[in-house]
């Protein structure tokens, strides 16, 4: 992974790089930001730039051993630290799982990598058992760090979500950041940094990521996902600087036609109070895999939001395609000030409820007569 492999953040990489040049490169780095805006693939090239024997200034030389064994995740003097589940497990149990999850994209979020996990091992990270960085990884840290660079220059340790730690491994982990072993660079990775203890904090610097923007957005999409202008920059304007999202959003326009005929099919239903159809429609999306009902109420949020702002008549704000603008002409009037927060409540509680394996078939069909409701508001 190089700086250039990464949208956008051209300040951040320019600050990266004058540490690099100048060779002061402070021992704990937080970077914080809103997800999906690049902060992990920008950890892990600085992670490269730092374990290159063969780099010139601020970059990597790319083709080196190291470099193609940071590529890989394996390089020796690489360490990562995330979240998981067992309150036992350590992030080198599940070191196979992180490697295959960025070999799909560096870009993602913790609700790709809780999946990950879930299929790795069958454990449902979705219930009751939130996924943490334990106790027991403090003590693999401190055994990292006490370790002797076996490349001969720095030792990188790459902390995804530090602020997922318990109380116990934080408080390790700041006897370690004040106490730092010579050539050895913490990199905390952080999507809600406000989460940390303060004193964490003042003992890191911080680099600050900034959502991308629509130019930065719809270009990449286009260079990186092969889109057509049209599509990367409605997209683009959607996502609000979410890379991941922007990912997310490919695949669930790869359903959008479907998607879009059951979001009419049950507005109409609604509408004319069809409460045995209803059952029929809940029964269809029941029977789809529950990753893809999370994207078909994704995809309903959307379009509640759109219709709401087509009522205000500037054209410019909204993002539809010509099928969905045409069914908004006549729908949007029923998406109004009264209703517009309790339909996105019930899609949001659905979708959080589909997450946590409860049944699709009752999900879905309650949240059709509540959706009845609503639209006489």
């Amino acid at each position: 992974m190089l700086f250039s492999d990464i949208i956008g953040q051209e300040e951040v990489k320019e600050q990266l790089r004058k540490q690099l040049r100048e060779e002061r490169v402070a021992h704990a780095q937080l970077f914080y930001g809103p997800e999906g805006v690049g902060k992990m693939p920008m950890a892990l090239a600085f992670a490269q730039a730092l374990l290159c024997p063969h780099r010139k200034g601020a970059e990597a030389d790319a083709t080196c051993p190291a470099c193609r064994m940071v590529a890989n995740l394996q390089h020796p003097d690489l360490h990562f630290v995330f979240p998981v589940i067992g309150a036992k497990d350590v992030s080198d149990q599940h070191i196979d799982a992180w490697r295959a999850m960025w070999k799909d994209s560096p870009y993602f979020d913790a609700q790709r990598w809780y999946r990950q996990l879930s299929e790795e091992g069958g454990k449902s990270s979705e219930g009751n058992q939130q996924p943490q960085i334990h106790v027991s990884e403090s003590e693999q840290i401190l055994r990292k760090i006490s370790l002797t660079s076996q490349q001969g220059g720095y030792k990188v340790m790459i902390i995804w979500q530090p602020e997922q730690m318990n109380v116990q491994t934080a408080n390790k982990l700041l006897k370690i950041l004040e106490e730092p072993t010579p050539r050895t660079v913490f990199i905390l990775v952080s999507d809600h940094a406000e989460r940390l203890l303060p004193t964490i904090l003042s003992r890191t610097q911080r680099v600050e990521f900034r959502p991308l923007s629509v130019a930065e957005m719809s270009e990449a999409l286009q260079t990186r996902n092969a889109l057509q202008s049209a599509d990367a920059s409605r997209i683009a304007r959607q996502v609000g600087g979410n890379y991941v999202r922007a990912l997310r959003q490919i695949h669930i326009d790869e359903d959008a036609e479907e998607f879009f005929d059951l979001f009419v099919q049950l507005m109409r239903l609604c509408y004319m109070r069809k409460i045995k159809d209803l059952y029929q429609w809940a029964e269809t999306i029941a029977s789809w895999k529950r990753e893809r009902q999370k994207h078909f109420l994704e995809y309903c949020q959307r379009l509640v939001r759109e219709n709401f702002v087509f009522n205000f008549g500037r054209p410019e704000l909204n993002s539809l395609s010509q099928r969905e603008a045409d069914f908004s002409r006549n729908f949007a009037r029923f998406v109004n000030e009264r209703n517009v927060m309790g339909i996105m409540n019930e899609l949001s509680l659905a979708q959080r409820d589909i997450a946590q394996n409860v049944s699709a078939r009752m999900v879905f069909f309650d949240l059709a007569i509540k959706m009845i409701m609503l639209l006489l508001k």
